[in-house]
Protein backbone atom coordinates (compact mmCIF):
# COMPACT_ATOMS: atom_id res chain seq x y z
CA UNK A 1 0.00 0.00 0.00
CA UNK A 2 1.30 3.46 -0.90
CA UNK A 3 2.03 5.90 1.88
CA UNK A 4 -0.15 9.03 1.78
CA UNK A 5 1.70 12.12 0.68
CA UNK A 6 0.53 15.54 1.92
CA UNK A 7 -1.16 17.61 -0.76
CA UNK A 8 0.89 20.31 -2.43
CA UNK A 9 -0.97 23.59 -2.20
CA UNK A 10 1.24 25.57 -4.54
CA UNK A 11 4.57 25.10 -6.14
CA UNK A 12 7.37 27.17 -7.58
CA UNK A 13 7.90 30.72 -6.44
CA UNK A 14 7.44 33.64 -8.78
CA UNK A 15 10.42 35.85 -9.61
CA UNK A 16 9.30 38.25 -6.88
CA UNK A 17 9.45 35.41 -4.36
CA UNK A 18 5.70 35.14 -3.83
CA UNK A 19 4.07 31.72 -4.04
CA UNK A 20 1.46 31.08 -6.74
CA UNK A 21 -1.21 30.90 -4.02
CA UNK A 22 -0.28 34.39 -2.78
CA UNK A 23 -0.25 35.72 -6.33
CA UNK A 24 -3.72 34.28 -6.95
CA UNK A 25 -4.90 35.81 -3.65
CA UNK A 26 -3.54 39.13 -4.91
CA UNK A 27 -5.32 38.83 -8.27
CA UNK A 28 -8.64 38.13 -6.55
CA UNK A 29 -8.18 41.16 -4.29
CA UNK A 30 -6.88 43.36 -7.12
CA UNK A 31 -9.97 42.71 -9.26
CA UNK A 32 -12.15 43.95 -6.40
CA UNK A 33 -15.45 43.33 -8.17
CA UNK A 34 -17.68 40.45 -9.26
CA UNK A 35 -14.77 38.94 -11.23
CA UNK A 36 -12.64 38.64 -8.09
CA UNK A 37 -15.55 37.12 -6.19
CA UNK A 38 -16.19 34.64 -9.00
CA UNK A 39 -12.51 33.71 -9.35
CA UNK A 40 -12.36 33.12 -5.59
CA UNK A 41 -15.52 31.00 -5.69
CA UNK A 42 -14.21 28.94 -8.62
CA UNK A 43 -10.89 28.45 -6.82
CA UNK A 44 -12.76 27.10 -3.80
CA UNK A 45 -14.78 24.69 -5.93
CA UNK A 46 -11.62 23.41 -7.61
CA UNK A 47 -10.03 22.76 -4.20
CA UNK A 48 -13.19 21.00 -2.99
CA UNK A 49 -13.24 18.79 -6.08
CA UNK A 50 -9.51 18.02 -5.88
CA UNK A 51 -7.88 18.66 -2.50
CA UNK A 52 -4.50 17.70 -4.03
CA UNK A 53 -4.64 20.39 -6.72
CA UNK A 54 -1.46 22.41 -7.28
CA UNK A 55 -1.79 26.12 -7.93
CA UNK A 56 0.56 27.75 -10.42
CA UNK A 57 1.07 31.28 -11.76
CA UNK A 58 2.03 31.16 -15.43
CA UNK A 59 2.30 33.24 -18.54
CA UNK A 60 2.87 36.50 -16.67
CA UNK A 61 -0.21 36.42 -14.53
CA UNK A 62 -2.58 33.55 -15.22
CA UNK A 63 -3.81 31.38 -12.34
CA UNK A 64 -3.43 27.71 -13.30
CA UNK A 65 -4.64 24.62 -11.46
CA UNK A 66 -2.76 21.37 -12.06
CA UNK A 67 -2.85 17.72 -11.07
CA UNK A 68 -0.70 15.43 -13.23
CA UNK A 69 -0.91 18.21 -15.83
CA UNK A 70 -3.00 21.31 -16.35
CA UNK A 71 -6.64 21.05 -15.32
CA UNK A 72 -7.68 24.60 -16.15
CA UNK A 73 -6.70 28.25 -16.15
CA UNK A 74 -8.65 31.13 -14.64
CA UNK A 75 -8.38 34.31 -16.67
CA UNK A 76 -10.25 37.53 -15.96
CA UNK A 77 -11.35 39.91 -18.67
CA UNK A 78 -13.54 43.00 -18.59
CA UNK A 79 -16.75 41.09 -19.36
CA UNK A 80 -15.97 37.49 -18.33
CA UNK A 81 -14.09 35.15 -16.08
CA UNK A 82 -12.80 32.47 -18.48
CA UNK A 83 -11.98 28.97 -17.30
CA UNK A 84 -10.07 27.15 -20.01
CA UNK A 85 -9.74 23.39 -19.63
CA UNK A 86 -6.51 22.17 -21.25
CA UNK A 87 -8.05 18.89 -22.44
CA UNK A 88 -11.69 19.98 -22.37
CA UNK A 89 -12.56 18.50 -25.77
CA UNK A 90 -11.87 15.03 -24.32
CA UNK A 91 -14.21 15.53 -21.35
CA UNK A 92 -17.88 14.65 -21.14
CA UNK A 93 -19.95 17.73 -20.32
CA UNK A 94 -23.50 16.47 -19.75
CA UNK A 95 -24.52 19.71 -18.00
CA UNK A 96 -23.34 21.81 -20.95
CA UNK A 97 -20.97 24.01 -18.94
CA UNK A 98 -18.59 24.58 -21.85
CA UNK A 99 -19.79 27.64 -23.76
CA UNK A 100 -16.60 28.96 -25.38
CA UNK A 101 -13.72 27.66 -27.53
CA UNK A 102 -16.02 24.92 -28.77
CA UNK A 103 -14.42 24.58 -32.20
CA UNK A 104 -10.97 23.50 -31.05
CA UNK A 105 -9.67 19.96 -31.04
CA UNK A 106 -8.21 20.11 -27.53
CA UNK A 107 -9.36 22.95 -25.26
CA UNK A 108 -12.80 24.01 -24.09
CA UNK A 109 -13.74 26.98 -21.95
CA UNK A 110 -16.46 28.26 -19.67
CA UNK A 111 -17.13 32.00 -19.88
CA UNK A 112 -18.92 33.36 -16.82
CA UNK A 113 -20.49 36.81 -17.04
CA UNK A 114 -21.56 39.11 -14.25
CA UNK A 115 -24.66 37.81 -12.49
CA UNK A 116 -24.39 34.30 -13.93
CA UNK A 117 -24.30 31.33 -11.62
CA UNK A 118 -22.38 28.13 -12.21
CA UNK A 119 -23.74 24.64 -11.63
CA UNK A 120 -21.36 23.81 -8.77
CA UNK A 121 -22.05 20.08 -8.74
CA UNK A 122 -21.46 19.77 -12.50
CA UNK A 123 -18.35 21.99 -12.30
CA UNK A 124 -16.77 19.86 -9.59
CA UNK A 125 -17.57 16.72 -11.62
CA UNK A 126 -15.81 18.33 -14.61
CA UNK A 127 -12.75 19.10 -12.46
CA UNK A 128 -12.62 15.50 -11.20
CA UNK A 129 -12.97 14.20 -14.78
CA UNK A 130 -10.07 16.42 -15.91
CA UNK A 131 -7.92 15.07 -13.06
CA UNK A 132 -8.81 11.48 -14.00
CA UNK A 133 -7.95 12.15 -17.65
CA UNK A 134 -4.58 13.64 -16.68
CA UNK A 135 -3.83 10.67 -14.41
CA UNK A 136 -4.77 8.19 -17.14
CA UNK A 137 -2.51 9.94 -19.67
CA UNK A 138 0.33 9.96 -17.14
CA UNK A 139 -0.02 6.19 -16.61
CA UNK A 140 0.09 5.55 -20.36
CA UNK A 141 3.22 7.72 -20.68
CA UNK A 142 4.96 5.78 -17.88
CA UNK A 143 4.31 2.45 -19.60
CA UNK A 144 6.22 3.56 -22.71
Amino acid sequence: MKKAVPAKKSSTKDVDGASPAKLIDGRIKELGDWRGEMLGRIRGLIKEADPEVVEEWKWRGVPVWEHDGIICTGESYKEVVKLTFAKGAALDDPAGLFNSSLDGNVRRAIDIREGEKINEKAFKALIRAAVELNAAKKKVAKKR
